[in-house]
């Protein structure tokens, strides 16, 4: 008896282990797929998102060229025109990656269409106001104690750039529409072909034609402009669009609440960080040399700005996966998802922070010559290292908030990080001890280890099961409140 209990015990014991075996076999295959799936989308949206964010790099290139006021005001420019209104139409667009995501995924296509509509007509609206401000920029920055020469050459690029503005209202929401169904060709092709239309039109106006800089401001309107109408005139004439696109009716307008009761904490979200690296160069002319603090900060700004389009490609690809699942009911394939896209997130920022750290020593002459620059690169380098680590996180984690619908809590979550600690503690470790420039940047890596960690633990925290029922709730109230309005 005690023969035969044992040899079932060790039978039993064997099926377990082998029941084991095959959950983490299976458990590895559906990761493995699921990384698939996210690669699919990230990698053409890095390309997408690296070719829009070069438009504003080579008129920078290109009117660097003509002299050092030329540079300089189109520096502050661009600047300015990110702060106050690219990065917003960005943020405020990202809402459709909760919105247009789940109702992609719970099967209402109409309602992907309608919504695009929405927010178009929505961030129009917005531009408005905003191109009266970039009409005026020259004389605010004049009264805010700037060069009277640098701010009447920023003020006319930043107002020639207006017309861009009102095709990122129109660029952005589109980019959304095409991301959401993870119909990326398209994006992946008018993108690249604005890129390539700017590089020559740029320099043929900047140098050709007598226009000086704000040759380059309207390049970037122009190659905006191609972009956004490619992508337009693709949504409402090719079939592969035909489920999803709507006809254009009052129901447009109707949107317009819930639209923007996730596009506010959307750029809200997005523009706490953003603004707080723009208050960091300004806090570096105040210090001792600034010019040399500047220009080391500035390097530094251009390469996690640069880098940042891979893990922008991570979240766009988290948040299209999230918000479909979500809309399907499927909670186990977004829960799969986020943790897939995470693992993702760790081999790509280990890899891109140690070439960095590797070429610490060299990579500063990318952007310069001067070896009193290019040695305090070095020195700053291993803070640089760790700030594009917590970006990559950051950035990764912040796309599952888009896709889940909870940005006002991401938003919250950088209000706490970077304007509660992380400034203060840079402007206190940058003015009131010896580390000048790098106390600056150490404090916003105290920021942003912060951020991290608060979107870590919603994300950890999020109940998927509960988020379904929100996603199926708000999607057939609007449907009900539609078919009331039509009654």
């Amino acid at each position: 008896m005690a023969t035969e209990r044992n040899a079932g015990g060790m039978e039993a014991g064997l099926l377990i282990k082998h029941n084991n075996e095959n959950n983490n076999e299976d458990r590895l295959i559906t990761y493995v797929a699921e990384m698939k799936k996210l690669g699919y989308v990230a990698g053409p949206m890095v390309a997408v998102t690296l070719s829009q964010y070069l438009l504003q790099v080579i008129s920078v290139m290109m009117v660097g060229h003509l002299g050092e006021l030329s540079l300089s005001s189109t520096s502050i420019a661009i600047s300015l025109s990110s702060v106050t209104g690219f990065s917003l139409i960005l943020g405020m667009s990202s809402a459709l990656e909760t919105l247009c995501g789940q109702a992609y995924g719970a099967q209402q296509y109409k309602k992907v269409g309608t919504l695009t509509y929405t927010a178009i007509v929505s961030l129009l609206i917005v531009c408005i106001p905003l191109s009266i401000f970039w009409r005026y920029t020259g004389d605010l920055l004049i009264l805010t104690g700037q060069s009277p020469s640098i701010s009447h050459e920023a003020g006319k690029f930043i107002t020639y750039l207006i017309p861009a503005l009102f095709a990122s209202a129109i660029l952005q929401p589109l980019v959304r529409y095409f991301q959401m169904q993870s119909m990326l060709l398209p994006m992946l092709a008018s993108s690249a072909v604005a890129l390539c239309v700017h590089i020559p039109l740029c320099w043929a106006l900047v140098y050709k034609t007598g226009l000086g800089n704000i040759g380059g401001a309207i390049s970037m309107g122009v190659a905006m402009w191609s972009n956004a109408i490619f992508l337009l005139f693709y949504m409402v004439y090719s079939s592969a669009c035909a489920k999803t696109r709507s006809p254009i009716t009052l129901e447009v307008f109707h949107g317009m609440r819930l639209f923007f009761s996730f596009a506010v904490p959307s750029a809200v979200m997005i523009c706490l960080e953003w603004w707080s690296y723009e208050f960091l160069i300004l806090l570096s002319g105040l210090l001792p040399n600034p010019e040399l603090e500047t220009s080391v900060l500035s390097i530094c700004l251009n390469t996690i700005a640069t880098l940042y389009a891979i893990p922008y490609g991570f979240a766009a690809a988290v948040s299209t996966r999230v918000s479909n699942e979500l809309g399907a009911g499927n909670p186990r394939g977004a829960r799969v998802a986020v943790k897939a896209i995470m693992i993702l997130a760790v081999i790509e920022t280990t890899i891109v922070s140690t070439i960095v750290f590797v070429n610490r020593h060299i990579f500063g002459y990318i952007f310069t010559n001067e070896k009193e620059v290019v040695d305090y690169v070095t020195r700053i380098a291993p803070f640089l290292c760790l700030n594009i680590i917590m970006d990559s996180l950051q950035g990764t984690l912040s796309g599952v908030a888009r896709g889940v619908g909870w940005q006002h809590l991401g938003a919250y979550a950088n209000l706490a990080a970077f304007y509660l600690v992380g400034i203060p503690v840079a402007a206190y470790l940058g003015f009131c001890t010896s580390l000048r420039g790098e106390g600056l940047w150490l404090g916003i890596l105290v920021g942003a280890t912060i951020q991290v960690f608060l979107l870590s633990v919603v994300t950890i925290s999020t109940n998927y099961e509960k988020q379904v029922t929100k996603a199926r709730e708000r999607l057939f109230e609007e449907e009900g409140s539609t078919e009331d309005r039509l009654m």
